[in-house]
């Protein structure tokens, strides 16, 4: 099911202060249907109160939320045909996994044959059809999700939205169960919403993202695209693993300049910049390179060599390049590195606004 959000904005007051906070402002996007779509984003940049606004549990303060053909901004949680999962699971310790799964399909009226069998297949599609006769307290943290999933997915939703579902997991079932969230999108084809601030995580699973600031989408599209093609500094700097390196530059006569250093030609007007280099943007070249940086220390980790360094210039307390482990580095305290013109980026130093 597409989903339209027309110039959605949620304010919430303080009475006590009599202040307002702008929780989300004016957000305007048209989500195509059957996606798996994620809102990305620090804590507090409005993604979970949109999703609350998408469910019914939070009015929006102006603006229209549209599913499909049907307006329904103003209709009651339970009449969106929306599953919901959020990051605490919310499963009835009292009661059997299967018992869980069927919960909603018994407020719904739908009789006990069929919800045991809605139940048994969709504990199927998330694998855990063995687990079905077990309280919540025998499973582990990815076995509980998956209940919370099955629990949102029994009631045949036209909207499946995820706030936060991975984040109570350790590492190994983080990754497992994110793979399983997006087997189980694919399979069934539901449109879903994944809220997260971990770029990886929606980077890996994800159809789209949007990356949000302040109540504000920073920018939207499939995630590769706009890890090589950000729109600005904050989406340079919250997208990568390792993170982007920013250094503080200028450009003068046409040529990108770096403490002293000629980067590269550009095509920009005389300003004050960011340059944005991509961990992977580094070519090592000792005899001619054009970026001089301070060696700290070299890891090694299989096929890449990372090499964690100091600039004059970095608004970071280290640089990182990451490079093939077969090249051999210089002794010396000093390397310097030629550049891939597609990982930098260059940004205005005031509204830090990407240059094209």
């Amino acid at each position: 099911m597409k989903i339209v959000l027309e110039h959605l904005t949620k304010v919430f007051e303080n009475k006590k202060t009599k202040s307002q906070v702008i929780a989300v402002n004016d957000l305007d996007v048209e989500i195509p249907s059957g996606k798996l779509i994620g809102l990305l984003g620090p804590s507090g940049c409005g993604k979970s109160t949109t999703l609350f606004m998408l469910s019914g549990l939070e009015n929006p303060t102006s603006g229209r939320i549209i599913f499909g053909e049907d307006d329904v901004t103003k209709l009651v949680p339970e009449k969106r045909g929306i599953g919901l999962v959020f990051q605490n699971y919310a499963l009835y310790p009292h009661m059997t996994v299967e018992k869980n799964i069927m919960f909603p399909l018994e407020n719904m009226k739908v009789p006990k044959d069929e919800a045991k069998k809605r139940a048994y297949d969709t504990a199927k599609l998330v694998q855990i059809e063995n687990l079905l006769q077990r309280k919540p307290s025998e499973l582990s943290g990815g076995q509980q999700q998956r209940v919370a999933i099955a629990r949102a997915l029994v009631k045949m939703p036209s909207v499946l939205l995820l706030d936060e579902p991975l984040s109570n997991l350790d590492a190994r079932l983080r990754l497992q169960t994110r793979e399983e969230i997006k087997r189980i999108q694919q399979e069934t084809g539901i449109t879903t919403i994944f809220v997260t601030h971990d770029q990886e995580e929606a980077m890996s699973i994800c159809d789209t993202i949007l990356v949000m600031k302040l109540g504000v989408v920073q920018q939207m599209g499939h995630p590769q695209a706009i890890y090589d093609d950000p729109d600005n500094l904050f989406v340079a700097n919250f997208l990568g693993t390792p993170p982007i390196n920013i250094f503080e530059g200028e450009v003068k006569g046409g040529k990108l300049i770096v403490n002293g250093e000629e980067l590269m030609k550009v095509p920009y007007e005389d300003q004050e910049v960011y340059v944005g280099i991509r961990p992977e943007g580094f070519i090592y070249n000792q005899e001619g390179g054009v970026l001089t940086l301070m060696k700290d220390h070299i890891e090694v980790m299989g096929r890449d060599k990372s090499i964690v360094a100091t600039h004059e210039k970095s608004t970071k307390p280290t640089v990182r390049c990451i490079i093939d482990s077969g090249v051999q580095l210089s002794d010396k305290y000093s390397l310097k590195f030629d550049l891939r013109p597609e990982k930098v980026f260059v940004f205005n130093k005031e509204s830090e606004m990407r240059l094209r």
